[in-house]
């Protein structure tokens, strides 16, 4: 891998942590992270509540290529909902009802970063 992959598995971890940490704070409990399954992943399973939250996280050290959030596409909202009815089919009674939350990190360095939180964002 190169040094710029590992820049952006790196940097995707750190949002990923800021995520969890933004979660706990809110109250979430923070089920799994990075349940894999069909070539596709769940960055954060949570719960909120009585309700399982599929949550994608995104972010970006600038704004170059757009904002993290827009990164979250249709052809990716079909890829995390296929994921979660795995994850489901998996934990049988898990479904008591589920929505999808995406994080979006604009992360510039250690305490230079904005995270928006998109609730039920498809």
């Amino acid at each position: 891998m190169t040094g710029t992959g590992n820049k952006t598995l790196a940097l995707g971890r750190l949002g990923e942590d800021l995520a969890c940490d933004h979660l706990r704070r809110k109250g979430y409990e923070i089920v799994r992270r990075g349940f894999r399954l069909f070539r596709g992943e769940i960055d954060i399973v949570a719960r909120d509540a009585g309700t399982l939250v599929f949550v994608e996280v995104k972010t970006r050290a600038d704004e170059e290529f757009g904002r993290p959030e827009e990164a979250v596409t249709p052809s990716k909202q079909r890829q995390i909902r296929r994921v979660a009815r795995g994850y489901l089919a998996a934990h049988p009674g898990a479904e008591a009802g589920c929505r999808f939350d995406v994080v979006a990190v604009l992360y510039r360095g250690p305490g230079d970063y904005r995270l928006e939180h998109f609730v039920d964002a498809f």
